[in-house]
């Protein structure tokens, strides 16, 4: 008996791939098995088992062959290997459709193409139009990232994966997550449309409510509706690029840009950043609020330029054109301004004109110093001019070639002038009616002030004055030349909000990261999985 089974078994190892030849290249092919049992309606092929179907070659431990509806079932170490394309794939268990050539694979299943690896354990691949889809959890694998989600379609021939639910993305540098991701494996690019979580190796937070575009290689983001925190800072646009090699970051519509550790926010329409050197310019209709700890102070310009650095002489704010700032005792406006953090010195240049209560002060530039977050003082160079106005709303005047004022609690103390000092100021008696105006003519000039009323005068050397009673009053006698009240010009809180509508950071927004991971509902094994084994080394069980 044992002598007519293994010529039997020769015979049929032999013949085997003969009967391959003889079929149409559109039909399964079976090349070679240990044992072959059955009719030509159905076959058994245990042990070594090999077959071919036009360009892609197959082999398992066992497999059922229905020859008439072209199709077979595998079982154990399933492998289909593309003889054309770099294209193999693994499994425990598959059914292969020689007509559709859709080949279903199941358990521990393994996509191969070139250094992407796709692992689950359910993906139908159809070899017609060359895409794997998996539908029940699915690991994707390159030389670069690691991807994971509940559905997947690979277009092998536009090397392509479309992510959907649950999706996450691992790389050496970051963590990424959002529902739906469609990564081309060649570039090594990823695109998102909605909500997307991202966060650094170092911590960085980064998120797009409206979708991003991931170079994984370049190391390049464009976030839209995008936020990066980090530790020291908080920047949001509406559309966001960051450069990770250069360190370099661009904002465009609605930046809005907080230094934590300076307490410093800017806002603008254009935003640039550079990492390395600290160094930010922002365009277009652009607003800084600086944070107190019980004010804040507005600067509005058309141009902002910042630099932060370790050095306290490296660290400063610039604004260009159209500047005002606003401070609850204090308004001003200039052509360009320097803000220096070392010694909180903010600098106006081109016709400044600076308003603290019911004064007004001008030059051609002008420094005021910041001490405790009050203001300390204001020194004014060239064609300084200072207007104080009294109970009476008289225009109070003082000018020179240089002028230095004190402030104590937010309100003017002491008035130095030098240089070609001139003083004109109202005589009162009470608050209620006015006597006359002294004028004095004096190299320096030193008044000291208590709620705005001069209390003290110091003059000069040979100061020339004159007092003009009130009835010899002209309007050339009450003005010192180049006297020019602008009140309308002085810019309040409500002229800040027309420049640029801030709308607030939303800090609840929606985290991937912060939710609780679904429920999985595992799809049941398919009915040929249970029986994968039932064929062993010496038949059917």
């Amino acid at each position: 008996m044992k002598a007519p089974f293994f010529f039997l078994s020769i015979f049929i190892l032999v013949s085997l791939p003969f009967l391959g030849w003889a079929q149409s290249s559109s039909l399964l092919e079976i090349r070679s098995a240990d044992l072959l049992q059955g009719a030509k309606g159905f076959e058994r092929l245990m042990g070594n088992v090999k077959m071919k179907h036009q360009n892609s070659l197959i082999s398992c431990d066992s497999a059922h062959f229905f020859r008439e509806e072209n199709r077979a079932q595998l079982y154990g170490r399933v492998q289909i290997t593309d003889e054309i394309d770099p294209v193999t794939t693994t499994s425990g268990y598959a059914e292969y459709d020689g007509a559709t050539k859709i080949a279903k694979l199941r358990k521990n299943v393994v996509f191969t193409n070139q250094e992407t690896k796709l692992y689950t354990e359910y993906l139908d691949y159809n070899r017609e139009i060359n895409v794997a889809t998996y539908f029940e959890g699915g690991k994707v694998v390159d030389s670069v990232n690691v991807l994971t989600s509940e559905i997947g379609t690979y277009e092998i021939n536009f090397e392509r994966i479309n992510f959907q639910q649950n999706v996450v993305l691992v790389n050496p540098d970051y963590t990424l997550k959002t529902e739906e991701l469609i990564y081309l494996t060649i570039p090594k690019t990823a695109q998102t449309p909605g909500l997307t979580n991202l966060i650094s190796k170092d911590g960085n937070r980064l998120d797009a409510q409206k979708g991003s575009f991931y170079d994984t290689q370049a190391k390049q983001f464009k976030f839209f509706e995008g936020l990066v925190e980090t530790e020291k800072s908080r920047v949001k646009a509406d559309e966001l690029f960051y450069d990770e090699v250069k360190g370099y970051y661009e904002g465009k519509k609605d930046v809005r840009v907080l230094n934590k550790e300076r307490k410093l926010e800017v806002f603008g329409d254009l935003g640039t950043y550079w990492e390395l050197e600290k160094y930010s310019q922002v365009n277009g209709n652009a607003l800084v609020r600086k944070y107190f700890e019980t004010d804040t102070l507005f600067l509005a310009a058309d141009t902002l330029i910042s630099r932060d650095s370790e050095s306290d002489t490296a660290r400063y704010l610039l604004a260009f054109h159209q500047v005002k700032l606003v401070k609850s005792d204090l308004s001003g406006r200039a052509d360009s301004l320097v803000y220096q953090f070392s010694d909180s010195t903010i600098h106006l240049y081109n016709d400044p004109v600076l308003w603290n209560r019911a004064s007004q002060i001008s030059a051609d530039s002008m420094s005021f110093f910041l001490v405790n977050e009050n203001l300390d003082r204001v020194l004014m160079k060239n064609k300084a001019f200072a207007v104080l106005t009294d109970t009476l709303m008289n225009f109070n005047q003082m000018k020179g070639r240089r002028m230095t004022g004190y402030f104590n609690s937010g309100q003017l103390s002491k008035l130095e002038i030098t240089g070609n000092g001139e003083s004109l100021y109202y005589a009162l008696e009470g608050d209620t009616l006015t006597q006359g105006i002294n004028r004095i003519l004096s190299a320096t000039i030193t008044l000291s002030f208590d709620e705005g009323v001069v209390k003290k005068s110091n003059f000069g050397v040979r100061p020339d004055g004159k007092f003009i009673p009130v009835q010899d009053l002209d309007e050339k006698g009450s003005r010192l030349e180049g006297f020019r009240w602008r009140g309308e010009e002085k810019p309040i809180r409500k002229d800040m909000d027309s420049w640029r509508k801030v709308i607030e950071i939303d800090k609840e927004l929606k985290n991937l990261f912060e939710e609780s991971p679904r429920i999985k509902n595992r799809m049941p094994p398919e009915e040929g999985l249970e029986r994968e084994w039932v064929f062993q080394n010496s038949g059917v069980k």
